[in-house]
C-alpha cells in the first residue's frame, strides 16, 4: 500500500500507554476526544488517523471493525476484499499484519494511541491479531457485546472474553474498555447502566487488566446523567479503586437531530456533560449521522468543536459532588443493589454474570437475545429522566408514573416517542443545556 507521510506536528508525548494517554491528559484538566471511525481500505484507514492526529484537539485513534470481522466471518471479509467492496470497518483480521503495520507506521505511539473497536461477542481472534500489529487499547464485554449484538449464547462469551482478558493481560500496557453503559444505546435506565460497567470492569480485573474503563452513554435527561457519571465513578473508586481506570462517555447513540443546528447543539451537550462530570474521555458522533455515513472530515469537524467547547464550557463547569451527596442518589443506590447482588451470586464474576440473567437479577429492557428475561421495561417521565415501569425479576422498586402516562404496559405509540424524544427536543428547541 502507498503510505503516506505522518504529520510533524504533535510530537510523542512520555506517555507509553493508552490509559497513560488519558490520565496525563486528564491531568492537565483536557477532555480526550475520539472519533467511532473505521474504513475498510488501509489507504483510508491510515488517512483518517493521520486527520484525527493531526486535528487540533486532545484525540486518541480508533481502529472500527466491519461487520464481518465482528461476528467472526473472516473469509467473507476476506472475499470482499478481492472483490473491491466498500466494507463498514476495517477488516483486520482479514488484512495480513504487514498491511496493518504500515497503515500504523509513523502514526500510531505514545502521543497518538490507537483502540480498535470491534463490536464482537467472542473477540479473542480479533485481539489476538491487534496485539501482533502492536495495537494494545480495546472495548466491549462479556455482556455488553453478547446480548445487544448477537446469538451467541452468554456462558461461550464469558468463556471467549476470559481468554481475550487473560491475552491483553500479559500485554504491557494493555488497555479494556467496557462497553456496559452503552447497552442498547438508549431506553435503559442508568442504574443498570452503571451497575454493568462497574461488574464488566471486575470481570476485567479478575482475569489480570490493570488499565480499564468505564463507559456510560448519554441519555434523555442532562440532571440523570451528571448523577450517573458520578455514581460510576464513585462506585469505580470503591471497587476498583486499585486500578488504573476513567470514566468514557458516549455523545447520545440513539436517533440523532437530523437539522445541522439540532445535531450542534446536542454533540456540544454531550461536551457539556463530559466536562461537568470530569469524564476523562468522550466518544463523538458527527452532525451527519442523522443522513449519512461520516466522512474523515466530519469527524475532524467534531473532533474539533467538542475540543474547542470543552475549553470553553471547562470555566463554568459545577464542582463535584460529595460522595455522601452521591450515595444518597436513585442512581446510585440502584446500581449498587445492582452490583451487591450479582457479587452475592459467585465469587467468579463470569459465572455470576450467568446465573444473575438466567434468574433474572440483571435484565436489559427490550433485548431479544435468548438468555436475557426482557421483562424489564421503561418509561420517560413528565421532565424526561428515565424510569423503571417493569423490573422483572431485578431487585428493584418500579417507579410511580406520571399522571400523563397509562397503565404499566408501554404501548407503540408511546415507545415511538420515548425514541424520537432526543431528535425532536434538539430539532424543535433552541440549543442549549437540558434540564
Amino acid at each position: 500500500m502507498h503510505v503516506e507521510a505522518p504529520p510533524e506536528a504533535s510530537p510523542p508525548s512520555c506517555a507509553t500507554s493508552f490509559g497513560e494517554f488519558v490520565a496525563g491528559h486528564a491531568r492537565a484538566g483536557r477532555l480526550v476526544v475520539q472519533p467511532r471511525m473505521g474504513f475498510g481500505s488501509p489507504e483510508a484507514m491510515r488517512r483518517g488517523l493521520l486527520a484525527v492526529r493531526a486535528a487540533d484537539a486532545c484525540a486518541a485513534g480508533t481502529i472500527t471493525l466491519d461487520s464481518y470481522t465482528r461476528v467472526g466471518a473472516h473469509d467473507r471479509a476476506a472475499r470482499a476484499l478481492a472483490a473491491g467492496a466498500d466494507l463498514n470497518g476495517y477488516p483486520l483480521v482479514a488484512h495480513a499484519v504487514e498491511t496493518t503495520a504500515a497503515v500504523l507506521d509513523g502514526v500510531a505511539g505514545g502521543g497518538f494511541p490507537v483502540q480498535v473497536r470491534h463490536g464482537s461477542a467472542l473477540p479473542s481472534a480479533i485481539v489476538r491479531t491487534a496485539l501482533r500489529c502492536g495495537l494494545t487499547a480495546t472495548e466491549g464485554g462479556p455482556v455488553s457485546y453478547c446480548l445487544p449484538y448477537s446469538r451467541v449464547p452468554l456462558a461461550d462469551a464469558i468463556a471467549d472474553w476470559r481468554t481475550t482478558c487473560e491475552l491483553l493481560a500479559r500485554t504491557p500496557g494493555a488497555h479494556l474498555e467496557s462497553f456496559g453503559g452503552c447497552m442498547l444505546g438508549q431506553l435503559c435506565p442508568p442504574s443498570l447502566l452503571v451497575a454493568l460497567s462497574v461488574l464488566e470492569g471486575l470481570f476485567f480485573r479478575q482475569h489480570g487488566l490493570r488499565s480499564v474503563s468505564l463507559s456510560y452513554a448519554q441519555q434523555t435527561h442532562h440532571g440523570q446523567d451528571a448523577e450517573a457519571v458520578a455514581a460510576l465513578r464513585l462506585l469505580a473508586a470503591e471497587f476498583l479503586g486499585d486500578l488504573d481506570w476513567h470514566v468514557v462517555l458516549y455523545t447520545y447513540m440513539g436517533l440523532f437531530p437530523q437539522t445541522a443546528r439540532g445535531a450542534a447543539a446536542l454533540l456540544e451537550d454531550s461536551v457539556r456533560l463530559a466536562v461537568a462530570t470530569r469524564a476523562e474521555r468522550l466518544i463523538l458522533k458527527t452532525r451527519a449521522e442523522a443522513t449519512r455515513i461520516p466522512a474523515i472530515e466530519d469527524n475532524v469537524v467534531a473532533l474539533e468543536d467538542a475540543h474547542a467547547a470543552a475549553l470553553r464550557l471547562r470555566a463554568s463547569a459545577p464542582p463535584v459532588p460529595a460522595p455522601d451527596l452521591v450515595r444518597g442518589t436513585e442512581v446510585y443506590r440502584e446500581a449498587r443493589t445492582l452490583v451487591e447482588c450479582v457479587l452475592d451470586l459467585s465469587g467468579d464474576i463470569g459465572e455470576a454474570f450467568a446465573a444473575a440473567f438466567a434468574r433474572g437479577y440483571l435484565d436489559v429492557p427490550y433485548c431479544l437475545h435468548p438468555d436475557n428475561r426482557n421483562r424489564a421495561r421503561t418509561f420517560l417521565d413528565d421532565t424526561g429522566r428515565l424510569r423503571w415501569a417493569a423490573v422483572g425479576g431485578m431487585p428493584l422498586k418500579p417507579s410511580p408514573r406520571g399522571r400523563n402516562r397509562r397503565g404499566t404496559a408501554l404501548e407503540s405509540v408511546e415507545l415511538l416517542r420515548m425514541l424520537h424524544w432526543m431528535r425532536e427536543r434538539f430539532d424543535n428547541a433552541p440549543p442549549g443545556p437540558r434540564e
